[in-house]
């Protein structure tokens, strides 16, 4: 079940608000300039299945994203947890960081947590199948997939290079819930 929590910054330990309701969920983060919504992945996503299946399955949903926010790449990302390179990616991803384009994700199976630095809260939003998030420009965030991963996202970027992000070297995102303790 999609969720979220918000911490004030420097009180890692007390939630000050949380929501289970897709529409709630939406709403709180709407008043910090982040969309949520939640739509319908209507085709079955395994661990074996590449990148082109699933864009092809989800061709349409795709379609309309790039058509909204003029999107030019497209990528997946189907973490498993026999994933070779799972802890790998972990790592990378947990620390705080930026990006100079919407994160637009929309996660098609499974859950990641993703945690933005706004306004001196932080956001904790645990994703599930059907979660559409996009995280505005230049948002510090992190995200945590949890030690044994489970989850395929699809991944849209303004960016012709696709994934590039600039590390905050803050050491914040170490202070707040793991996926695994939320």
């Amino acid at each position: 079940m999609s969720q979220i929590k918000v911490y004030a910054d420097h009180q890692p330990t007390v939630v000050v608000e949380q929501a289970t309701d897709g529409s709630a969920i939406a709403d709180i983060l709407g008043a910090v300039g982040v969309r949520f919504e939640r739509w319908q992945a209507t085709h079955e996503v395994t661990p074996d299945m590449d990148q082109a299946a699933i864009i092809n399955a989800y061709q349409r949903e795709i379609d309309r994203l790039k058509h909204e926010g003029g999107y030019v790449t497209v990528d997946v990302v189907n973490m498993h947890p026999e994933h070779p390179q799972k802890d790998e990616f972990r790592k990378k991803f947990l620390e705080e960081h930026t990006h100079g384009e919407d994160e637009v994700r929309f996660f098609v199976a499974g859950q990641g947590l993703f945690s933005l630095h706004i306004d001196n809260k932080v956001y904790a939003v645990l994703c599930t199948q059907n979660d559409l998030i996009s995280v505005p420009a230049n948002t510090p965030h992190w995200f945590d997939m949890g030690p044994e991963p489970h989850f395929s996202a699809i991944r849209l970027f303004n960016n012709p290079e696709g994934w590039v992000a600039q590390f905050t070297g803050t050491p914040i995102a170490a202070n707040f819930p793991r996926f695994d303790t939320l």
